[in-house]
């Protein structure tokens, strides 16, 4: 189970054992066992007894803002693994093995992008030319990035970045052509969300940053160090270059949500500047479609296991690499 706390006066805290939330409808006991991980919000607490049991327990306490962004951790004072993982990734992130990784990462992130958008392909002649149209552009910039050629990561990180601006562009905007009136966008925005399309996005993307950190520092990667993102002082700049393998998870529960018209004014507000934050009902309808989501078992790999599941085995997957490196 993974536990959200984000409804404002909710409390956590420890009783026989057991984790107690205290809400406004009452009180709810749950064992240690039963749960994987914590996630709290604004406005919700958890006592230093609940926290110890969960570091105990090896159970993540994740800290986030209204966006559902990270903002801080609890865990245990024992690293996930020995430290020559983390020297070495060091020495990765300056050698030409780095160049071949990240083109990886990058070329999937495509790749998923243009099977979400071959997934919408509908019987409209105009549509489907469309989507073949964008789809064969996002091939071309995938193929751009194949051939980039570099002793380092710096080498290529110019066009990278701009191909793969290029392409997420092409994506949304084909995306948004499919999406009911009530959720359509003009354009990708982040901080502040202007939209509610982008408004979903953003606050997924914050539980997946999140998770991806925790698989990270499980597996004894230091999540600050980056290979294509390391500019961003004070940042988990590695969960900003893993998470483009992941994003399209995210995509498609959002896309999902929105057309089923889910997501309604009850579960949104819009600030005087324009900017669009979920309330309670709306975060609750999207935690629990990613996580439900998450918990599904697939196939990647050979390996049948959940898509949460498959995150901390890319970790420790990417701990070995660094091992021999």
């Amino acid at each position: 189970m993974n536990l959200v706390l984000n409804t404002y006066g909710t409390s956590l805290s420890k009783e026989n054992n057991s984790f107690v939330i205290i809400h406004k409808d009452g009180r709810q006991m749950i064992p240690p066992d039963h749960i994987k991980s914590i996630t709290i919000s604004k406005g919700a607490s958890i006592t230093s007894d609940a926290a110890l049991m969960a570091i105990e327990n090896s159970i993540e306490v994740l800290f986030v803002d209204f966006s559902g962004m990270p903002v801080g951790r609890l865990w245990s004072v024992k690293y996930g693994s020995i430290s020559t993982i983390r020297r070495n990734q060091l020495d990765f992130t300056l050698s030409e093995n780095a160049v071949a990784w990240i083109k990886k990462i990058i070329m999937q992130k495509i790749d998923n992008q243009a099977a979400l958008l071959y997934s919408l392909m509908p019987d409209n002649f105009d549509n489907k030319a469309k989507i073949n149209a964008s789809i064969n552009r996002l091939n071309d910039y995938r193929k751009k990035i194949s051939k980039l050629t570099g002793n380092a990561v710096a080498d290529i990180a110019p066009s990278l970045r701009g191909w793969e601006g290029a392409a997420s562009k092409i994506y949304f905007e084909t995306i948004g052509v499919f999406l009911p009136d009530d959720y359509k966008f003009s354009l990708r925005s982040q901080h502040p969300a202007l939209d509610i399309f982008n408004c979903l996005l953003n606050y997924a993307y914050g539980m997946l940053y999140g998770k991806i950190e925790g698989a990270l520092i499980k597996a004894g990667i230091d999540p600050y160090v980056g290979i294509f993102h390391r500019d961003d002082y004070n940042r988990p700049v590695l969960v900003f270059d893993i998470i483009e393998i992941f994003r399209v998870w995210v995509d498609y529960v959002v896309f999902s949500l929105c057309m089923q018209k889910a997501i309604n004014e009850d579960c949104y507000s819009v600030k005087p500047d324009g900017s669009y934050w979920l309330e309670a009902l709306g975060r609750r309808i999207l935690i629990q479609s990613f996580n439900d989501y998450l918990a599904e078992i697939i196939n990647m790999n050979g390996l049948d296991r959940s898509r949460a599941m498959h995150i901390e085995l890319y970790a420790q997957n990417l701990a070995q690499m660094f091992l021999k490196n």
